[in-house]
């Protein structure tokens, strides 16, 4: 399985996702390739935000290595899900898709959750905002992987 988590700039949410469902996917000898992007280009080749690496290594989690890329239309060749922290960038995906089978591999990561939340606040005005943004990728992916497992 191979899965994109794509956010703004690729420096907060994104990588924390990739981070965590890496992570998740080693621990249980999945063998998936997560990775991830941003719909913009400001940050390519920058580290992830100092304040998601701090949370996400609180978890045993190192995303130091990352480095931010934009989205680019060849990644609906190379990856079988696609997933968008909200719906600004959900739609800005979708208007990228050549195809209808394009446009089937992008979802919301929250979509997996109970809530009637939809989309993944982006903390990089709030310093704050990071460990619920960790908390919420944390489910998102708990659900994810739950939901794989029963073939959804």
């Amino acid at each position: 399985m191979k899965i994109l988590m794509v956010c703004l700039g690729n420096i907060c949410r994104s990588p924390l996702a990739e981070g965590i469902l890496q992570a998740r996917a080693d621990a249980l000898g999945l063998g998936w390739q997560i990775d991830s992007a941003g719909t913009g280009a400001w940050h390519t080749g920058e580290q992830p935000d100092p304040r998601s690496q701090a949370v996400a290594r609180r978890y045993g989690i190192d995303i130091s290595s990352q480095r931010a890329r934009q989205f680019k239309e060849g990644d609906f060749d190379r990856f079988d899900l696609i997933f968008a922290m909200d719906q600004s960038n959900h739609d800005n995906i979708v208007r990228l898709a050549r195809s209808k089978t394009d446009r089937e591999k992008v979802h919301l990561i929250m979509q997996f959750t109970d809530g009637d939340v939809r989309d993944v606040p982006d903390p990089y005005w709030d310093d704050q905002g990071f460990e619920q943004v960790y908390q919420m990728l944390n489910k998102a992916c708990d659900r994810l992987l739950e939901k794989t497992a029963q073939g959804v």
